[in-house]
């Protein structure tokens, strides 16, 4: 699958809350962007070994610009710092995709819960849901009131959305959430990985609809060696032990999309055409995992002593 790639330019950045930059990226010659639905994110690389992804949290409607949001980590990995400090108006970054493993599904209604620079994903669903017509809820926790992004674009839903910055009102009530939750709603949730979790053991199965920026614990992979045969070249790689599919192809001289090499970002996501993959990602839904046509390679194995990756 080709995947788009450009150079675009950092149109305009602007505060979106203490910490947290938005850049609004266009195409220098003025060229529309590919398309994109709600829980989109991008590729953004910001120099060598050093690529991040982010959320589009603008209108889809409009294919003359992407924006994205970057909060500042002082204890990052360097991302973050090279946007804050060093992109500026005017430069050029190169940027991939979009991909969307964080799709809003139709449903009558929604219950929304973002934990800091959570609410990326989260802000063009809430149109898009206002839009449809469903009714729909926002739960938007954060340190304080000045660190929670796009607040004065969320003053438009009126009480639909609550502000809940912990120094005034301490943890998110989740209850409230997942509470008596209707048969025909869908939650929505993206932040910090100790709120998903927290979501995630409250919530009714298969109700739940979650994306991750750090990778959720897995419980111990089968480790043990196998060999992953691609269809397209005809090669067959083994992949040994403490070594990952992703890791064990390129070695062989085969070049392949990858990027957090985490199993969060969904770069690496490969067609698999036989064989039993053992997920370790943070990425497929339950339904996605059972169904096993696709497997992220730079954290996942296999079940079994082979895999045919459409590669």
């Amino acid at each position: 699958m080709t995947v788009y790639e450009a150079e675009l330019v950092v149109e305009r950045r602007e505060s979106a809350a203490d910490g947290v930059l938005a850049l609004t990226l266009r195409h220098p010659l003025g060229e529309e962007l590919p398309a994109w639905e709600p829980g989109a994110h991008v590729d953004v690389v910001l120099g060598p070994e050093l690529e991040r992804q982010y959320s589009l949290c603008g209108d889809p409607a409009d294919r003359s610009a992407w924006r994205i949001a970057v909060l500042r980590e002082p204890d990052g990995r360097g991302g973050s710092a090279r946007v804050h400090e060093e992109l500026g108006e005017g430069d050029k970054v190169r940027v991939r995709g979009p991909r969307n493993h964080f799709r809003l599904e139709p449903a009558a209604r929604y219950r929304f819960v973002a934990g800091g620079i959570g609410i990326t994903p989260i802000l063009p669903m809430l149109a898009a849901a206002e839009a449809a017509g469903a009714q729909w809820t926002l739960l938007y926790g954060g340190r304080t009131r000045n660190s929670l992004a796009f607040a004065g674009e969320l003053a438009r839903y009126g009480d639909r959305v609550m502000l809940r910055p912990q120094d005034e009102f301490g943890l998110l009530d989740l209850e409230a959430v997942t509470g008596d939750l209707p048969d025909d709603a869908l939650v929505y949730c993206c932040g910090p990985g100790p709120l998903l979790d927290a979501v995630e053991a409250r919530c009714p199965a298969g109700r739940l609809r979650v994306e991750r920026f750090t990778p959720k614990e897995q419980p111990a992979a089968a480790n043990g060696e196998f060999e992953v045969e691609l269809a397209q070249s005809g090669r067959t790689v083994t992949v040994g032990p403490d070594v990952s599919v992703l890791d064990a192809i390129r070695a062989a001289g085969v070049e392949v999309l990858f990027s957090c090499t985490e199993g969060t970002c969904g770069t690496c996501e490969t067609d698999v055409l036989d064989g039993t993959p053992d997920h370790r990602d943070s990425v497929l839904t339950d339904a996605e995992r059972e169904s096993g046509e696709t497997m992220m390679i730079c954290v996942s194995r296999c079940r079994g002593k082979r895999l045919l990756l459409d590669l």
